[in-house]
């Protein structure tokens, strides 16, 4: 036990000292790199409707008009229901012939933005 809290101990360091290095300078002072990553994991969580949701995660929906939604922020900030997939078909990703078609048809090249039901139906194929 004592050598595992001590590697324990010796790995939080590496990542203190690691936090400490992340900072960028330019030319109007500092910015912490580290408020960045926190920034981001703030954003996976918003409000929806007066409910807490979470951003940009994929969820089945068994009894709405489609098979999937996902909460996404839109350009204006607002966070916006997503909803996509047909309830009444399997998706059949594992197809090469399957997964082609679906791709060309759908233009999943170029999906577009989050907000679209196309770049979260091209993610999931």
């Amino acid at each position: 036990m004592d050598n595992i809290k001590k590697l324990l101990r010796e790995a939080l360091e590496e990542l203190i000292t690691y936090k400490e290095n992340l900072i960028h300078e330019d030319e109007y002072g500092s910015v912490e790199m580290t408020d960045f990553i926190a920034d981001d994991n703030s954003l996976n969580e918003a409000e929806y409707r007066g409910r807490k949701v979470t951003l940009n995660k994929p969820f089945l929906t068994p009894g709405g008009p489609k098979k999937r939604s996902v909460y996404v922020k839109n350009a204006k900030g607002n966070v916006v229901k997503v909803n996509f997939g047909d309830p009444n078909m399997r998706i059949k990703k594992s197809s090469p012939k399957h997964r082609k078609s679906f791709r060309a048809r759908h233009h999943c090249e170029n999906p577009g933005p989050k907000t679209s039901a196309r770049y979260w139906s091209c993610r999931a194929w």
